[in-house]
């Protein structure tokens, strides 16, 4: 299959270039497109056949459950039992936005999309490519990210393509993404609140708007007989090829023993502004400036990509904890490293 790969311009965007791919989604094709967040893998929501086919694209389990996007609020009351209070308040103040929500499916949305869940997942995305994408395509678009399953998300077309091509017909490539981490996922079945994956919507803004909510802290389940209610709960995600660690405790001590590890091996760093200096060996890569996490979010999975290409043997991350988009930000690096971490300390 010849994967083409089309540039579209957010400010000029060619509705006919966009009609053409919504009639591949619903004709039952694929089309990998930006989003504020990442790239998405985008199929008709609908029919279990093109949830069969990004499932298969990806590589990803099927029990994976993926993300209805639609582009207002009637489709989303279309595809669910009941819309609770909570899900319009949080509609209104994160919607079109990185917010996914759990709610009941009704029979519209089948079981292939849902991974066999009675609930789906669904977000209205803010990228204006991807809103039209989804109006041409029908309405409902299943999406997961664009990659191949496990490694780090696409942040780029060109992410996509290195996975992808010849797997899909089409890529909407509209530049790098603003965001760079997956959509806050907030559980609206639960009797509280709960957000079952981290994102740039952080747990004090949706306690700032429903009163109540919770965060689950087991985001990642070892159990292979749990069946996971929301994407990236179950499996290892976001992994590069190189063996992944990351290095917990007072700063000097961090530097100190990532310096002593890159004595051993060709070693991948990721350090940010203020640190960058302070490591005389190895494949640095700097990710961004802890007085600002957006940017460290968006060069993330993308510094990681990088790193398959240089062919590290090892690699090893300073710790990113924080409240608000930290949490987000330490998620992924945990499921990219398997949840290995070093905490030094104890060092003198």
């Amino acid at each position: 299959m010849q994967t083409e790969v089309i540039k579209i311009d957010r400010e000029n965007m060619d509705l006919d270039v966009l009609k053409r791919a919504g009639e591949i989604l619903k004709s039952g094709g694929l089309v990998a497109f930006p989003t504020e967040t990442v790239y998405g893998l985008g199929g008709d929501g609908l029919h279990e056949e093109s949830s069969r086919k990004i499932y298969e694209a990806k590589g990803r389990p099927s029990d994976n459950p993926l993300i209805v996007h639609v582009a207002d609020m009637e489709h989303l009351e279309k595809i669910v039992k009941k819309v609770p209070k909570a899900a319009y308040k949080l509609a209104e103040a994160f919607w079109p936005g990185p917010m996914t929500m759990i709610l009941e499916k009704n029979d519209l949305v089948p079981y292939g999309t849902t991974g066999g869940l009675d609930t789906v997942a669904i977000r209205m995305p803010s990228d204006p490519i991807a809103l039209e994408l989804i109006r041409q395509g029908g309405g409902y678009i299943a999406a997961p990210s664009a990659n191949t399953s496990g490694r780090p998300s696409p942040t780029t077309a060109q992410h996509v393509y290195e996975d992808l091509q010849g797997k899909i017909p089409m890529i909407l490539d509209g530049g790098a993404v603003t965001i760079g981490l997956e959509s806050t996922i907030v559980d609206l079945t639960e009797e509280i609140p709960t957000i079952l994956r981290p994102g740039f919507i952080s747990l004090d803004m949706v306690q700032a708007v429903l009163g109540e909510a919770q965060i689950d802290r087991g985001l990642i389940a070892n159990d292979s007989n749990i069946h996971p209610k929301a994407p990236g709960m179950k499996y290892r995600h976001y992994a590069p090829k190189a063996d992944l660690k990351i290095v917990e405790g007072p700063m000097e001590q961090v530097i100190s023993y990532i310096n002593e590890q890159a004595e051993k091996g060709r070693t991948g760093i990721i350090c940010t502004e203020e640190t960058r200096s302070r490591y005389p060996k190895g494949d640095i890569k700097c990710v961004g400036t802890r007085k600002d996490e957006l940017s460290i979010a968006s060069h993330l999975f993308a510094v990681l990509r990088e790193f398959d290409e240089d062919g590290v043997e090892q690699i090893y991350s300073e710790s990113f904890k924080a409240p608000g988009l930290g949490e987000a930000i330490m998620n992924r690096l945990l499921k990219a490293a398997g949840h290995q971490k070093v905490d030094v300390s104890d060092r003198k």
